[in-house]
């Protein structure tokens, strides 16, 4: 490891006090944060501020219609995560939720590849459909299979 010196013994010291190459607390919590706008509009607050605007006003139509997709037939989450990321490419608080989402997928899919997990899943989805099973057996017992149409010897 090069330390930045040829004394054995001395160590570089980062300017927060942590020792170059340790790992300091929430580093990579922070990395690549803030507006991906191009440099020239973030050197005119005009512009930048329009900028901003421009991308609040898309994903926020972006994100609407991903709730309103959410009861009708369509892709609503996607829609609605596709807005955060538009939000994203320049808000940090839309980035940290997105990392925050990204993670805890991830931490879930982890869970449920846990075969003591899988095993419970199919258990408990065996059980519910045997249940489903024996009430719809239940009800054509009591009242007959009955077509919901009326069609007789026609």
């Amino acid at each position: 490891m090069n330390t930045g010196s040829d004394v054995p013994g001395e160590v570089a010291v980062a300017s927060d006090g942590a020792e170059v190459g340790e790992a300091r607390s929430g580093q990579h919590e922070h990395e690549g944060l803030g507006s991906r706008a191009p440099e020239f509009v973030k050197e005119r607050r005009l512009l930048h501020v329009s900028w901003q605007v421009g991308v609040f006003v898309v994903g926020l139509a972006v994100v609407v219609a991903g709730v309103i997709m959410l009861p009708l037939p369509g892709p609503g989450w996607v829609v609605i995560f596709g807005g955060m990321a538009i939000w994203a490419t320049e808000f940090v608080w839309a980035q940290l939720v997105l990392r925050w989402t990204k993670r805890k997928v991830t931490e879930a899919a982890q869970r449920a590849l846990d075969p003591r997990v899988r095993r419970r899943n199919i258990v408990l989805t065996s059980i519910g459909l045997v249940v489903v099973g024996v009430l719809i057996g239940v009800y054509v017992w009591k009242f007959g299979f009955v077509m919901p149409w009326k069609i007789e010897n026609q």
